[in-house]
C-alpha cells in the first residue's frame, strides 16, 4: 500500500552513533518523525516511558505479540523489542515521514512488508573506534562491551541487505549523507507523486 510519508528505517551495531544521527536529523527536519518501540528492557538514564521506547513487561509483549500488534520484533542483547504496525501506518497515512531505529533483523522484516521502505545501514570507521565509543559511553560493565563487540561482528555482516550504508567516521559527514538520502527520497517519482497529486493532476501527468 503507498503511503504519502516515506520510512526510513535506520540500523547499526551498538556504539556506532544511530540514534545521534536520528536526533540531529530530526532537529533539522521537522517531517521527519520518530516511531517509539515497545522494549522489555529497562529504561536508561533520562529515557522517558513514551519518548525513546515503551517500556513493557515480558508479559505485555507476549500479548502484543499474540495480537499480532507488531510490525516486526527481535530478541537483541536479551531483550526484546517490537514496532507497533498502527503507529507506523497512521504516522505516513498523515504524510510524514517516519524514521525507525531497529536491529538488522526487524529491518529485513520491514522491508518484506514495506517494499519501498528505505534501509540504511550505519558503519563505525573501525572495531577499535567502535570499542573505544562504547567505553566512553559508560553505560555497560566489561563484559557487556565484549558481547556488543561480538554481536556488531555479526550485524555489520548484513550491511550489504541495505539500501544505503553511511560510514560515522565524522559526525557532521554522516549527518549530511544521511540528509541527503532523506532529501533524494522525497524526490523520487512515487513520492512526490503522493506528496503533489494536486500538481501532477493540474499538469495532466495522472
Amino acid at each position: 500500500m503507498q503511503y504519502p510519508g516515506n520510512l526510513f528505517v535506520v540500523a547499526a551495531p551498538s556504539g556506532a552513533g544511530k540514534s545521534s544521527l536520528v536526533k540531529a536529523l530530526m532537529e533539522l527536519d521537522a517531517r521527519v518523525v520518530p516511531s517509539v518501540s515497545h522494549t522489555t528492557r529497562p529504561p536508561r538514564g533520562q529515557e522517558v516511558h513514551g519518548r525513546e521506547y515503551y517500556f513493557v513487561s515480558n508479559e505485555t509483549f507476549d500479548q502484543m505479540v499474540l495480537q499480532d500488534a507488531f510490525l516486526e520484533w527481535a530478541s537483541v542483547h536479551g531483550n526484546r523489542y517490537g514496532t507497533s504496525r498502527a503507529s507506523i501506518e497512521q504516522r505516513m497515512a498523515q504524510g510524514a515521514d517516519v524514521v525507525l531505529e531497529i536491529d538488522f533483523q526487524g529491518a529485513i522484516q520491514i522491508k518484506r512488508i514495506f517494499p519501498n521502505a528505505v534501509l540504511i545501514f550505519i558503519l563505525p570507521p573501525s572495531w577499535e573506534e567502535l570499542r573505544s565509543r562504547l567505553e566512553r559511553r559508560a553505560e555497560d560493565a566489561p563484559d557487556v562491551i565484549d558481547l556488543r563487540m561480538k554481536n556488531a561482528a555479526v550485524e555489520t555482516a548484513h550491511a550489504k541487505e541495505f539500501d544505503f550504508v553511511i560510514i560515522n567516521e565524522l559526525f557532521e559527514r554522516a549527518l549530511f549523507d544521511l540528509k541527503a538520502i532523506v532529501h533524494s527520497q522525497r524526490l523520487k517519482f512515487t513520492s512526490q507523486l503522493m506528496a503533489r497529486s494536486d500538481t501532477f493532476r493540474a499538469l495532466n501527468i495522472l
